[in-house]
């Protein structure tokens, strides 16, 4: 296996779980609350699922694109 595809696993990997660890943030009551005031997700729950969702599409474009020969 080749050294990108092992790297875009890892992402991927990685990406899934700042996505998890965001969307658990979402459902915290202070979360909540922020959002129920402010009308948006605190700036640490935000970067969770910015940086989770482009580190899971770059793992996926990399495991599955990673070498052409």
């Amino acid at each position: 296996m080749h050294w990108t595809r092992i790297l875009g696993i890892a992402l991927l990997v990685g990406g899934i779980i700042l996505l998890v660890m965001g969307y658990n943030a979402t459902e915290s009551l202070g979360e909540e609350l922020h959002q129920e005031f402010m009308g948006r997700y605190t700036e640490d729950t935000r970067m969770y699922l910015i940086a989770g969702g482009i580190m899971s599409v770059v793992g996926l474009v990399l495991a599955i694109f990673g070498v052409r020969r």
